[in-house]
């Protein structure tokens, strides 16, 4: 799989670790009398401004945006999105103006929810914020203010949504090279890999590089939009697109997607108690924060597919975690005075 064709600016600390979770293995393996071996990729050490998933993306949109001579970056998602504050981040580390269309998409939250957590680290990147009501359509608001950047002489670079295109999913097909030969050298290998699916970029991505590697591994998504149909509808298209880029066959990419429904809740973003639990779980036995708004609930995904039997003890199940701690301070009230075992 070649992917030096492409062009790609360094901004994340890869390799990132791949570790055992041996008291989470031990803890689940005697509630549900049995389960694999469990290890987590913890792509939420990227390191750019807290890191998490969308550094890898941004290592190849923003060097996309470069090459077109592009001097701001415009880009969307909800006011706790770890998207934009990775590319705020980016924007600022290669000079950049970065402007960021958040909207109102998440009917939760107090105080802390629009002055704490990503959006206040977005203001301290020096980013110019657009809070924009509910139904705002991000697309059509991100090409407007582009149209406004231009008349003024500036040169604006658009970066989709959570960076799913099958430019930004060049990141996560990197990753599955990286894990696999991660993998093969430290733990014999993997058979499954669990992880958060939303815009489908890094679903995407993973899968389309799990084909042109020829590997036999099953990746997972977890459903946290609350609308598993979308998800996987999209993943499917960036799978075959990113394939085909690569020079895999597409179709074959798209037939191995796989998204797993119901532990979203009731909406993106909206607290559940599985991911209060799971989050709390991985803190208290292994140190580890997940966060509420993804990897938190596909941790919770990846229990209730171990209590189902989904897995043998003898499979080695990678989980990714996609970072976003920064949202845990967002989210404080969820994990005031709870006790995990509720």
């Amino acid at each position: 799989m070649d992917l030096d064709r492409f062009p790609r600016v360094s901004l994340a600390h890869l390799p990132t670790p791949l570790e055992p979770l041996a008291r989470l293995s031990a803890h689940l393996g005697t509630r549900f009398g049995g389960g694999p071996r469990l290890f987590i990729k913890r792509d939420d050490c990227t390191g750019l401004a807290f890191g998490g998933n969308k550094t890898r993306k941004l290592e190849f949109l923003l060097a996309e945006a470069l090459e077109e001579g592009a001097d701001t970056v415009i880009t969307a998602g909800g006011i706790q999105s770890n998207h934009v504050r990775q590319t705020a981040a980016a924007a600022a580390k290669l000079g950049l103006k970065a402007e960021l269309v958040l909207a109102r998409n998440v009917p939760w939250g107090g105080g802390d929810f629009e002055h704490t957590g990503n959006i206040q680290i977005d203001r301290l990147l020096g980013a110019r914020i657009h809070l924009l009501p509910t139904e705002t359509d991000r697309a059509a608001a991100m090409e407007a203010l582009a149209a406004e950047l231009r008349e003024t002489g500036a040169r604006p670079y658009v970066v989709p949504v959570g960076g799913s295109n099958p430019t930004g999913a060049l990141g996560y097909a990197n990753c599955a090279r990286e894990l696999a030969a991660q993998a093969e050298d430290t733990i014999e290998g993997f058979d499954y890999l669990v992880f958060a699916s939303g815009s489908g970029g890094t679903q995407g991505g993973l899968v389309a590089g799990l084909t042109a590697l020829g590997h036999r591994a099953q990746a997972i998504g977890i459903d946290v939009d609350a609308d598993p149909p979308e998800v996987e509808a999209v993943s499917r298209e960036l799978a075959a697109a990113t394939a085909e880029r690569l020079g895999a066959r597409g179709s074959e990419a798209a037939d191995r997607v796989e998204v797993v429904a119901g532990y979203a809740g009731e909406g993106y973003g909206l607290p559940t108690n599985g991911m209060r639990r799971a989050v709390e779980l991985v803190a208290r036995l292994e140190g580890i924060l997940l966060d509420p708004v993804y990897s938190g609930k596909a941790m919770a995904g990846l229990i209730g597919l171990i209590a189902e039997g989904r897995f043998k003890p003898s499979d080695r199940v990678v989980f990714l975690h996609s970072g976003g701690t920064p949202a845990l301070f967002a989210y404080r009230s969820v994990f005031e005075g709870q006790d995990p075992s509720d």
